[in-house]
């Protein structure tokens, strides 16, 4: 609100414009949350895709190396740092050099 004049609102007028920004910032504060709770809702759903390829891939390692979890897991790693790749993309890699297809996440939506 403006005005050119000092003391140009009533009080009146000051809680009406108090008590709009008041439910404004509500509406506000609301629209933030649940747009953070959508955004949160698929970073999960992503995670959950790319840690099922993951685990596909560590598993094809150790079947390939006779090697622990722990060990596949470092290899992937240590190839996705070489290969400047993200670890779900050498993963997916993995999986893809069996003749496998990307693989199905069944408890994501």
């Amino acid at each position: 609100m403006y005005a050119r004049e000092p003391d140009a609102f009533t009080d009146d007028m000051i809680r009406a414009a108090e008590e709009f920004a008041r439910g404004a910032s509500k509406s506000l504060r609301l629209a933030v949350r649940i747009s953070e709770l959508g955004e949160s809702r698929e970073n999960l759903k992503a995670a959950m895709g790319s840690r099922t390829t993951i685990d596909l891939a560590a598993g094809i390692i150790m079947a390939q190396n006779r090697c622990s979890q722990e060990a596949a897991i470092s290899i992937l790693k240590a190839a996705s740092s070489a290969r400047n790749m993200k670890l779900r993309d050498v993963a997916a890699a993995v999986v893809a050099s069996v003749g496998e297809k990307a693989p199905k996440t069944h408890f994501v939506d």
